[in-house]
């Protein structure tokens, strides 16, 4: 299997402005020289972690995916990250794995940011996604997601892992940023998986400041990326595939796990 090169943005956002956004995401992706396979965008990429989707959503042909569409056939790579979506009068916060080739795959958000009235504006997601690419089998996820194991546990069908990379994109504030770092190597060394956390940075619409601390986790749970808190940055980090079969083989946890099912 071949070793995986992911590139992941963490970028100030401009509040409820998606044009400004996009050519702002375009300018740093641009930049980008190296080949890669993956670019990981934060959750809302294109507005930040607005609660008024009535004047924020797009539709799945709107501006922003077509720029995905756009961006990720120029870079010959998938890109990845969420934003709010309408779909017949309904509102989601939809992750979009936009593959070069113009096709895509979508999760839209499990569980709602309560706190942050998130679950009275948009809808909940019912199913979970899992990708391929260059042989991974990958999860993304979405930024509140990271509190809850059971939806990301790592299952096992006929003794394999059924994902070998978990994503989360986030807008995770500076006021949690405790639970962000120490939850991602939880879920790394629980679920024997690469895990990549992508936060946002800057003050937000309503004043939350957000330090980013977006981070590369190995399998055991060690830091491979070089995070910078509070700055915006582009890091493009290789993954071995084989270093992580090698550890599950040595170390097979997930054989042991418990069987469970969600209604």
């Amino acid at each position: 299997m071949q070793d995986l090169k992911i590139t992941y943005i963490q970028s100030p956002l401009v509040w409820e402005k998606p044009e400004e956004n996009r050519n702002w995401f375009s300018e740093v992706i641009n930049k980008i020289n190296e080949k890669t396979d993956l670019i990981i965008l934060p959750e809302m990429f294109n507005t930040g972690f607005s609660m008024r989707p009535e004047i924020t959503a797009e539709k799945m042909n709107g501006k922003t995916v077509q720029w995905m569409k756009e961006m990720a056939e120029k870079k010959s790579c998938v890109i990845t990250g969420s934003l709010a979506i309408e779909e017949q009068g309904k509102y989601f916060n939809r992750l979009i794995w936009m593959r070069p080739d113009g096709s895509y795959s979508t999760y839209d958000k499990r569980h709602l940011f309560r706190h942050g009235h998130e679950n009275a504006h948009y809808e909940v997601g019912t199913q979970k996604l899992i990708v391929e690419l260059k042989g991974w089998k990958i999860c993304p996820l979405v930024c509140y997601d990271l509190r809850f194991p059971v939806w990301s546990r790592n299952r096992q069908i006929n003794g394999k892992a059924s994902y070998d990379l978990l994503i989360y994109v986030a807008n995770w504030p500076e006021v949690r940023n405790f639970p962000w770092k120490t939850l991602l190597i939880a879920r790394a060394i629980e679920n024997q998986a690469f895990v990549v956390g992508v936060n946002r940075v800057g003050k937000d619409g309503n004043d939350m400041p957000h330090l980013g601390d977006s981070a590369v986790m190995s399998f055991k749970g060690e830091l491979l990326s070089q995070v910078n808190s509070g700055k915006d940055l582009t890091e493009t980090i290789s993954l071995s595939y084989q270093a992580l079969a090698d550890f599950r083989s040595a170390f097979p946890v997930g054989l042991d796990a418990d069987e469970f099912s969600l209604e």
